[in-house]
């Protein structure tokens, strides 16, 4: 028996134990976080990152459209009414609203957990049990987008977002006017804007002064003062038809159509002079559509 050997230490597994010990205490040390929060995490909590929000938005807004569509091609979207507007048009919600403001305001704030997010609807978490969130994808943006990083106090932010725009059109079945829209504001002051048509799968956003989203880089808006197109509410309407003859003239042409975020994109593509709304309506309907023609 030879007490003499030596034992030899193997360099490599201790190399190898000493990456994974180091691995274990970063995840640790992190708190297990996703790759999407440690990527939006910002070393001052009280600063937020305005391009990652505006990543992130976009992609609240695409998911929250997926749920939307998925919910469109059930039998019954489980329509209720939520009472009527000021004008006595009925306020209807569906399975679609509340499963699109399940993405969109748990994925945002399971990224940006301190961001002052409000919602047109109210939370319903039963119906969150089987949504997919997001993490943040930086791919959403187009390769020639040029977004600066600019980090800037949070309790300046606020997020409105529309989980369904045009939520009675959707119960009809006109989708082309349905929307899913987010839109941040800075000190108030609707800043970035995301709309997005679920059903075409076209997403439109702008950052006031700093970058647009591919659709927009080549479009001109080509107002036809002579003969304005207004464009109104087809459920709102309310005295706004004479009201634009009144401001616009005679030869204005008020076509309706439903959606915030719908008319708002026709006057961007050129197929509105003016989008004309006069009765009462929210912030979270009008917001996105701020910041891009802004």
């Amino acid at each position: 028996m030879n007490f003499g050997r030596s034992i030899r230490i193997n360099k490599c597994g201790f190399v190898i134990l000493g990456v994974l010990l180091i691995g274990a205490l970063y995840y640790l040390w992190n708190g297990g976080t996703s790759n999407s929060v440690s990527y939006a995490f910002s070393k001052n909590p009280n600063e937020i990152n305005l391009r990652k929000l505006l990543i992130g938005s976009i992609q609240a807004a695409q998911h929250g459209g997926y749920e939307v569509v998925a919910v469109s091609k059930s039998r019954d979207l489980h329509e209720q009414s939520k009472g009527k507007t000021r004008e006595g048009a009925n306020n209807p919600v569906t399975d679609a609203d509340y499963r699109s403001n399940c993405v969109m305001k748990n994925g945002l704030l399971r990224i940006f957990p301190k961001l002052k997010l409000i919602s047109e609807e109210d939370d319903q978490q039963e119906r969150c049990a089987d949504v997919q969130l997001f993490d943040l994808d930086p791919t959403v943006l187009h390769e020639t987008a040029s977004v600066p990083d600019e980090r800037i106090n949070i309790e300046d932010v606020a997020v409105w977002i529309d989980p369904l725009d045009a939520t009675q059109e959707f119960t009809e079945r006109l989708h082309e006017y349905v929307t899913t829209m987010v839109c941040v504001t800075v000190k108030g002051v609707p800043t970035i804007g995301i709309i997005h048509n679920p059903f075409t799968m076209k997403t439109t956003w702008a950052w006031r002064e700093r970058a647009l989203s591919e659709t927009l880089v080549n479009v001109k808006h080509e107002a036809d003062v002579k003969h304005p197109t207004i464009i109104v509410s087809r459920s709102h309407a309310g005295a706004v038809k004479e009201q634009s003859k009144q401001i616009f003239g005679e030869n204005a042409q008020v076509i309706t159509a439903g959606g915030a975020g719908f008319k708002v994109l026709q006057v961007i593509q050129n197929n509105a002079t003016a989008y004309l709304h006069t009765t009462h309506i929210k912030k979270w309907d009008i917001c996105a559509g701020d910041a891009i023609l802004g």
